[in-house]
């Protein structure tokens, strides 16, 4: 089994920042993309960035530029600093991997529980 444990999220004030992280532990052989995505209340979960295993990127239009997504393969983590948080990024942030638990199998998604992150004065 895999498990991703999140940290990092609170209430901060517009204009505020916080830092993600994300650790995944558990039957890993290799893990691929690892990413972050959010869900406010009464919308739909996004995406907001994903990282492949060497380093490439993509965000969500929204948070470019103030966002930035970065892992660690030796520690299987992957981190979110985020800056100048404003009254549209309040959410549950989930982080995501895409595990391969053995040799020639494919990967398989799994999810954090989840942290929420809130933004007022």
């Amino acid at each position: 089994q895999v498990q991703l444990v999140e940290s990092g999220g609170g209430l901060v004030q517009p204009g505020g920042s916080l830092r993600l992280s994300c650790a995944a532990s558990g039957n890993i052989f290799s893990i691929y993309n690892m990413g972050w995505y959010r869900q406010a209340p009464g919308k739909q979960r996004e995406l907001v960035a994903i990282i492949t295993r060497d380093g490439s990127t993509n965000y969500a239009d929204s948070v470019k530029g103030r966002f930035t997504i970065s892992r660690d393969n030796a520690k299987n983590t992957v981190y979110l600093p985020m800056n100048s948080l404003n009254p549209d990024d309040p959410a549950v942030y989930y982080c995501y991997a895409g595990v391969q638990v053995r040799l020639l199998s494919p990967p398989s998604d799994y999810w954090g529980q989840g942290t929420q992150v809130s933004v007022s004065k």
